[in-house]
C-alpha cells in the first residue's frame, strides 16, 4: 500500500498586531458576529465575516434548529449573505470565530466538512482564492491562504 502525508500549510499567529487595520476589522467582525449565533442546544455560538473586494464586511452566525441536519453553519449564512446582497463581488477572505464557555476550545477551530465543500465552491466560482483566518478565544490565529489547504482531496472540478 503506497501512503502520503498531507501537509497542511498555514501561518499561526499569537497577537492581532501582526495583522493590517482591514484584517483586524475582519477578525473583530466574526468575534462580533458570534453575538449573533442562535446556538441554544450546543452553546457553541460561531461567527464569520467575509471582506469582499470592495473592502465591504458582512457578517454570519450559526443558526441552530432542535432537528440537527436543519441547522445553518455561520460560515454558509455568511457567505450566503455576501452572494445574495453582492452578487458580483469577489470574497477576498473570511475569518471564523467560535464563542463557547466548553472545554477544550482554546486554539482555532475550523469549519466542518460541508463548510470546507461549500467556501471551496465559492473559490472555483469567483476563480481566486480567499485567505481563511480562524480565530480562537485568545488571540491566536491561524491565517491559510486557501480553504484547499483544510480540504486537500476537495472534489475536482472541470
Amino acid at each position: 500500500m503506497l501512503t502520503k502525508q498531507i501537509k497542511i500549510e498555514y501561518t499561526e499567529h499569537k497577537d492581532l498586531s501582526a495583522f493590517d487595520p482591514l484584517e483586524q476589522k475582519l477578525i473583530q467582525s466574526a468575534r462580533e458576529a458570534t453575538s449573533l449565533s442562535h446556538a441554544p442546544y450546543s452553546e457553541f455560538y460561531v461567527g464569520a465575516a467575509v471582506l469582499l473586494d470592495d473592502q465591504t464586511i458582512l457578517k454570519g452566525a450559526n443558526q441552530e434548529n432542535a432537528s440537527y441536519p436543519l441547522c445553518n453553519c455561520a460560515e454558509q449564512v455568511c457567505l450566503n449573505h455576501a452572494m445574495m446582497a453582492h452578487p458580483k463581488s469577489t470574497v477576498t477572505a473570511m475569518a471564523v470565530a467560535v464563542k463557547t464557555d466548553k472545554e477544550g476550545f482554546e486554539l482555532p477551530v475550523s469549519p466542518c466538512g460541508a463548510c470546507r465543500q461549500i467556501i471551496l465552491e465559492q473559490e472555483h466560482r469567483q476563480a481566486s482564492n480567499m485567505k481563511i483566518y480562524l480565530v480562537a478565544k485568545t488571540n491566536v490565529v491561524y491565517v491559510f491562504d486557501s480553504i484547499k489547504s483544510l480540504i486537500p482531496l476537495y472534489f475536482q472540478f472541470k
